[in-house]
């Protein structure tokens, strides 16, 4: 007789090792923790920055799933459809060409975000530097994703997938602001395994804006240009000091 799989624990803790803003937990990697509990295409709804190192519980709601912090919601979860066609792959030359004007290596809100912070070592952050490509402001660059992100197939879990469809998003944008962004909502859906220790390209484009509200379109390709994942995220612009840390 088989074994029933193993029931995930009904708490979500974020380690440090995983944040956005130095206090918080990266939203796409959030995101991602929450909707791997749902099948299939999921919008993760962020309502407050994610606290780090304590127990978050997961609530079953009409929708989907609630992540509460004590009685305060943090991000809230449903299944969705997502309609979203990623622009043509730049290719992995153009893509490497493109990291070198990754904007965040001269100005960076939270140069230490798990995805996109450049004070993070390699094999620490996932150091996803998206710059410029030379056409239809898409940013994009390399990324080959570390073994300690896989399940034991090596494909890349869908917390970290998700991480990764997060960070280009804001990039597409932020060149051309003076204040940064953070994640309200990311609707994704994995196509294809992301394999641990391949070589991919990350890509992040504008989908238009709202007054403070700022959306794009983001993707992975593995290295033969077919779509492994995508993501359509809304952005908000926000005051730095709301994220200055004390001392």
């Amino acid at each position: 007789m088989s074994e029933s799989p193993a029931k995930l624990p009904d708490f979500i803790n974020i380690a440090a090792r995983f944040c956005g803003p130095p206090e918080s937990g990266n939203g796409g990697y959030t995101c991602g923790l929450l909707a791997a509990r749902l099948d299939g295409p999921a919008e993760v709804t962020l309502r407050r920055p994610p606290p780090l190192e304590r127990d978050l519980a997961v609530r079953r709601s009409i929708d989907g799933l609630v992540l509460m912090d004590g009685d305060q919601p943090v991000a809230e979860a449903r299944h969705a459809r997502l309609e979203l066609d990623p622009p043509p792959c730049p290719g992995i030359g153009a893509a490497a060409e493109a990291a070198g004007r990754y904007h965040g290596l001269e100005e960076h809100a939270f140069p230490t975000c798990f995805v996109c912070g450049p004070g993070r070592a390699s094999g620490d952050g996932l150091r996803i530097f998206a710059g410029e490509v030379d056409r239809d402001g898409l940013v994009a660059c390399p990324w080959r994703p570390g073994a300690d992100l896989a399940d034991d197939h090596g494909r890349v879990r869908p917390e970290f997938a998700w991480a990764a469809l997060d960070c280009p998003g804001a990039w597409a944008w932020l060149a051309d602001l003076r204040n940064p962004l953070v994640l309200g909502r990311l609707t994704a859906v994995l196509d294809a395994p992301v394999l641990a220790q391949r070589l991919h390209i990350v890509g992040g484009w504008r989908l238009g804006r709202e007054g403070r509200k700022y959306y794009s379109g983001t993707t992975i390709w593995n290295a033969e240009g077919t779509v492994c994942a995508r993501a359509r995220a809304t952005w908000i612009e926000v005051d730095p000091t709301r994220f200055a840390t004390s001392g």
